[in-house]
């Protein structure tokens, strides 16, 4: 029997066909830059202090000394939070006595800013901070919204692919690319912060279901010559242009709504791909749709002016996995052995360290100091050349060695974002066949938690400025420490079930009992890997 790729080899690895695939679902990627981090310009906090009244009948002396001074970032700052009581202010300024010199303001009762606040307009015109007063006791609001948005991609990754499986990838792209415009559109028209939260967690559900579905629709389309590259250079590099995007947009659209809106309008370009995108003919053959599959092909070979055989999918030839008896596996089988639940949980720990470093990061850039839309700007352009070096690694150096520039996240955005595209590849090389999804499934879920956790290590700058960056980087050099043990999968041939799974370093591997010794000498015999393919 041949198998797909044998069948459809006439067709060539880059043709104008795969191009054609490759450049437009990268671009589909574009929106997933500026949507996933607009919070960053949309919940920006500026600075702010309470809002004095014109009727407190205060002199202008007193009114200037109704805000109490405080040390913060080692510099002494007007409050945030807290005002001088105005009823005490204004009985000392009708008195005609003088702020400082004839009353100690130190000495003066204080209330909290009961009158609202006001924001400087020098950085932001308007956010959803200063309309709802996301601020003083309501400040975590603000990173509670960014959480939401990352358990709407925790929930859409974990339906997007069983909703791919079962709908197809095409179907599955195009309504989740529409369901994250139509409900970043609804956004715009939120009357509270309780209905923006809510809508930001169905687009964070849309933006992660249409990633996945373009990174797998075009994992089945290409070539495995060109997959590495999709993966790496196209998806991620398209991902970081439209990160690059989002800072232009703001810096120039200065209100939340409209840019908001500007975002949003770009996802109406994807429309046309529709008739340019075709379905997966993998996913087509294994739902029996073999002349749908036939059809796609003869239309690849006319683009790339090939001649197509006859007879391109007879179903007597292909495999029909459907019809094989297979031992069903369960995520239980991922801490069946010692030594995959060692790897289960080294890899989720990296996972969840490696998305917190990333987003943490990503959404710390308005606390730098400077120019917030340079920094931000400056954090996605680091993105390109990280990836263009993650991908030269994974052609050419140990898996082991890659997954050690976790550490360089102590240098900033360019050693995270290298770990996050490595790691997709290293771990689903560890993990056999039978439950290499879910394995990856499982640290994917891993990760999504890391970035719900990440907007609150941002908070933490709020009251400490180095506070983020030692958390960060001490999880960082821990996962650095955990590759050291995790085994090499560089060169091997990839594992097909879990008995002939890399060892991990440093456990002790008992004897198994005479009921299982095969099995365990097997998975004990490195020599195996020598004679097992994928």
């Amino acid at each position: 029997m041949r198998d797909y790729e044998e069948v459809t080899a006439f067709l060539g690895e880059w043709g104008r066909f795969q191009r054609l695939v490759f450049f437009l679902l990268s671009a589909s990627i574009i929106p997933n830059g500026f949507n996933g981090l607009s919070i960053v310009f949309l919940a920006g906090t500026p600075e702010h202090r309470c809002a004095v009244p014109p009727g407190a009948n205060l002199s202008e002396e007193w009114r200037n000394a109704s805000i109490p001074l405080e040390l913060r970032g080692g510099v002494t700052e007007p409050s945030r939070c807290r005002r001088y009581r105005l009823a005490v202010l204004a009985n000392l300024s009708a008195l005609g006595l003088r702020p400082g010199s004839d009353v100690q303001l130190a000495e003066l009762e204080q209330e909290p800013c009961l009158d609202g606040w006001e924001y400087s307009r020098d950085v932001y015109r308007s956010t959803i901070v200063t309309e709802w007063n996301l601020v003083c006791d309501n400040d975590w609001k603000g990173p509670m919204s960014t959480s939401l948005f990352f358990v709407g991609v925790l929930l859409g990754s974990f339906i997007s692919g069983q909703l791919s499986d079962k709908f197809g990838r095409k179907n599955v792209l195009f309504s989740t690319l529409a369901m994250q415009t139509i409900f970043s559109f609804i956004q715009i028209f939120s009357t509270s912060w309780e209905m923006f939260s809510v809508f930001f967690l169905l687009v964070g559900m849309g933006q992660i279901s249409n990633y996945v579905a373009a990174f797998v629709l075009g994992t089945e389309i290409l070539g495995k010559s060109i997959r590495l590259l999709f993966c790496t250079l196209g998806v991620c590099i398209f991902y970081a242009f439209g990160y690059m995007l989002l800072p232009l947009f703001a810096y120039f659209i200065r209100d939340w709504r409209m840019l908001l809106l500007a975002l949003t309008l770009p996802g109406l370009l994807c429309i046309p791909l529709w008739w340019i995108i075709p379905e997966s003919p993998r996913w087509l053959i294994s739902q029996g749709r073999f002349q749908e599959a036939e059809d796609i092909i003869r239309k690849a070979a006319k683009i790339n002016k090939v001649t197509a055989p006859d007879v391109i999918f007879d179903p007597s030839e292909l495999q029909d996995l459907s019809s094989q008896r297979q031992q069903t596996y369960t995520i239980l089988d991922l801490m069946r052995t010692r030594n995959i639940l060692t790897i289960t949980i080294m890899s989720v720990i990296l996972w969840m360290i490696i998305s917190v470093g990333y987003f943490g990061l990503s959404l710390d850039t308005p606390n730098l100091h400077g120019d917030v839309y340079l920094n931000c700007f400056l954090s996605a352009v680091i993105e390109v050349p990280a990836y263009i070096i993650s991908w030269l690694l994974l052609r050419n150096l140990p898996r082991r060695s890659r997954a050690l520039s976790i550490l360089l996240v102590m240098l900033g955005k360019f050693g995270i974002t290298s770990a996050f595209s490595m790691v997709y590849v290293y771990t689903a090389e560890l993990y056999p066949t039978v439950v290499r999804n879910m394995g990856v499934g499982a640290s994917s879920m891993a990760s999504r938690l890391g970035s719900i956790l990440s907007p609150y290590f941002a908070y933490l700058g709020a009251y400490d400025r180095f506070l983020p960056y030692i958390l960060m980087g001490s999880l960082t050099v821990l996962s650095g420490i955990l590759t050291l043990f995790l085994p090499e999968s560089y060169g091997m041939p990839l594992p097909d079930t879990i008995e002939q799974m890399l060892l991990v370093k440093g456990l002790e591997y008992r004897p198994a009992s005479s009921a299982k010794r095969n099995s365990k000498e097997e998975e004990e015999n490195p020599e195996i890997f020598k004679s097992t393919a994928f």
